[in-house]
């Protein structure tokens, strides 16, 4: 089995392994939204208690164990705050729209990320990204409906949490390029947010069910496995190549809310989909055609 697996092409394994995320991704944001009348802050917490023992783990077993690089500290911070935002304003839009809707505001990140990098990687966005961002945020007003007034506002605190992810993934490319380890970001990020959300708890804890406590933690394995996998995805190709694959976390995560709550996205929100995903598309298979030139 092994053997068959080493002979799969990178490439593949890269796409295995992000539509492998982006389905416990999905798994991640249903248990959430199970997990029923929880304040999102807890959520958050039993969310990420998983990833954290599964990284503290693989840096105990490491050979550099926690040393941090001297000029990781500053990105590493912004990475966990902005990580931490996104994360509660994800839960906190998962209980209040369709599980689709929730995810394709919060899938918004790449197109963000390319925003961002102009300021934080000091890297100009093409004609092609600046068109393609303007585009996505066009898809995002049809999912936002923002005609619908204060009723639009968990549309737009989940667009706020595609930002802040945006924002996250940016710090985690620059710590990237600084040569800080993948394991070390996603432990770091892990204990920030439960030292963030932990005074929470002792304050205001609010009593869960078992039923709530279950499903809390296997939205911590989901997003482990998610976080994990998704690792793996790009230790195996760039990111141009495979990225794309990632939003069919989108159709998981309608699946799951049709199956669960009878959820069907209107004809807006369709709409929306098919402009986000078309235009992520269409990057994709322009970097691609890019490269080919180059080459």
């Amino acid at each position: 089995m092994s053997q068959l697996i080493a002979k799969v092409p990178p490439k593949a394994k890269g796409i295995l392994y992000i539509v492998l995320a982006a389905f416990f991704f999905s798994l991640m944001t249903f248990f959430v939204k199970l997990s029923g009348d929880v304040p999102s802050i807890q959520k958050v917490f039993f969310r990420n208690i998983v990833a954290f023992v599964v990284a503290f783990v693989g840096l105990a077993r490491s050979e550099e164990k926690f040393h941090v690089r001297k000029d990781s500290w500053g990105p590493l911070f912004l990475r966990c705050a902005f990580g931490t935002l996104g994360i509660v304003a994800n839960f906190w839009a998962i209980d209040r729209l369709a599980l689709a809707d929730s995810n394709i505001l919060n899938k918004m990140s790449p197109f963000f990320a390319i925003i961002m990098s102009y300021f934080i990687l000091k890297e100009r966005p093409n004609r092609v990204e600046r068109v393609s961002v303007l585009i996505a945020f066009i898809g995002a007003l049809f999912v936002i409906k923002p005609t619908a007034g204060i009723a639009s506002l968990p549309a737009l605190v989940g667009l706020s949490s595609g930002f802040c992810a945006g924002t996250a993934y940016t710090y985690v490319r620059k710590l990237s390029k600084q040569g800080e380890r993948g394991v070390l970001i996603v432990f770091a990020f892990s204990a920030f947010t439960l030292l963030v959300t932990a005074p929470y708890l002792i304050f205001d804890y609010h009593p869960m069910t078992l039923w709530q406590t279950a499903m809390l933690l296997l939205a911590g394995v989901g997003g482990a496995g998610g976080q994990f996998s998704i690792t793996a995805a790009y230790a195996h190709a760039p990111a141009k190549e495979i990225s794309v694959f990632d939003y069919i976390q989108v159709l998981f995560a309608a699946v799951w809310g049709l199956l669960a709550w009878g959820e069907l996205p209107d004809w807006l929100s369709v709409l929306g989909y098919v402009i986000i995903i078309g235009v992520a598309v269409f990057r994709w298979w322009y970097n691609l055609k890019q490269e080919e030139v180059i080459s």
